[in-house]
């Protein structure tokens, strides 16, 4: 068996890439304390980094699906405010009518002034029915304009588009109404309805008040139907509100497991790699001032 001869070079050789190595792993240990990473680029870890990317992405994804449907919320509070407004209006617009109905103002001035408030409510619909949520008519379908309904005639000046959102996986929600379903269409809306309601009070005609109060009443139950909806779809995307809020929650610390560093281990093993390198160090010196003579001893 042939012994291999370690020579003067092969030693410092050798002794110079160890120390080398404590080296890098000294400055390896001081970047996870600096950064609290114990991932910080692939080369660490091939698998616990492709771990990481994915769950990254599922990080993104949910962010993005939560902030979607928070949006939503938005939409869907604003159209049930806007909605119980219009709901109170025209109650206000039917009582006013059965007054009329009723015969309890006979006179021209009380008529007249029935039939002034009713204008009034008509006006204050038509602005109802134009509420926005940032800037955009949540009656209005997915027009560019700014109105969902002309503010003199009240016809409805929006498109059939609907606003959806994507909160989740292959998951889409509207989020606004349709004008239209709501108010009626064009020549039949509520605003043609109360329009007809005030001439007839003006005038005393009772035919006119009763057919107006029927049509009246269908806008009522449309608007509750429209509400009755709003709030199941509300309570649908605040749960997927939750839930992604939920996932995300459990997403960061899956990825904190995969990429954060144990901080006291750290220290530990930072500790004791400097006192190896200091020892490394100090063998080092003595091999590297041995001389001709001291081999020759």
């Amino acid at each position: 068996m042939t012994a291999v001869r370690m020579t003067q070079g092969l030693m410092v050789s050798s002794t110079l890439r160890n120390l080398q190595m404590g080296l890098s792993k000294y400055a390896d240990l001081q970047e996870q304390l600096s950064t609290g990473k114990r991932v910080i680029r692939a080369s660490d870890s091939p698998t616990d980094a492709t771990a990481s990317m994915r769950t990254r992405v599922s990080i993104a994804d949910s962010e993005h699906f939560v902030r979607n449907a928070q949006n939503g919320l938005g939409w869907l509070t604003t159209a049930d405010t806007a909605l119980s407004s219009m709901g109170d209006s025209l109650r206000r617009a039917r009582e006013l009518g059965i007054q009329g109905a009723n015969g309890a103002s006979s006179s021209t001035a009380s008529r007249e002034a029935l039939a002034t408030e009713v204008d009034q409510i008509r006006a204050e619909l038509i602005s109802q029915a134009n509420t926005t949520y940032l800037g955009r008519p949540i009656f209005g379908g997915t027009t560019a304009g700014s109105v969902a309904f002309d503010a003199t005639t009240g016809a409805y000046v929006g498109d059939t588009g609907s606003v959806q959102r994507t909160i989740g996986k292959d998951v889409k929600v509207r989020v606004d109404v349709a004008g239209t379903s709501v108010v009626g269409p064009n020549g039949a809306s509520m605003f043609d309805d109360l329009a007809a309601l005030s001439t007839a009070l003006r005038s005393g005609d009772q035919t006119g008040i009763s057919s107006a109060l029927d049509s009246l009443a269908n806008r009522q139950t449309a608007v509750i139907n429209a509400q009755t909806t709003v709030g199941s779809t509300y309570n649908r995307v605040d749960n997927a509100v939750q839930t992604g809020q939920d996932s995300l929650v459990a997403l960061r610390t899956s990825l904190s497991e995969v990429e954060d560093a144990d901080l006291p281990q750290t220290i530990v093993d930072l500790q004791m790699q400097q006192v190896a390198y200091q020892s490394a160090l100090s063998a080092t010196s003595k091999v590297m001032q041995q001389s001709l003579i001291d081999f020759l001893r």
